[in-house]
């Protein structure tokens, strides 16, 4: 995706082609706006690296002192159960 918007073709003509491999909505690709965001967001990380190292780095010392609780543990399947 990246590379062909380097390219200069538009978010509108690369998305029909984009597709989700895996998770809940595998199959038919995101929408415009998903795509949109997942440039932004990707341009937000590209800029700031050293920001998004030092909250990774806040997190882990907030969980490392209690102040912040642990991933959640995924429950049954109530299918499963």
């Amino acid at each position: 995706m990246l590379r062909r918007r380097a390219n200069g073709e538009s978010v509108e003509q690369i998305q029909p082609d984009l597709i989700i491999p895996t998770g809940k909505r595998k199959g038919p690709g995101p929408s415009v706006a998903g795509v949109y965001r997942a440039l932004a967001e990707h341009a937000k990380r590209e800029a700031y690296p050293e920001a998004i190292e030092a909250a990774r780095a806040d997190v882990a010392a907030l969980q490392a002192a209690g102040e912040l609780p642990g991933p959640r543990l995924a429950l049954p399947d109530r299918a499963s159960l």
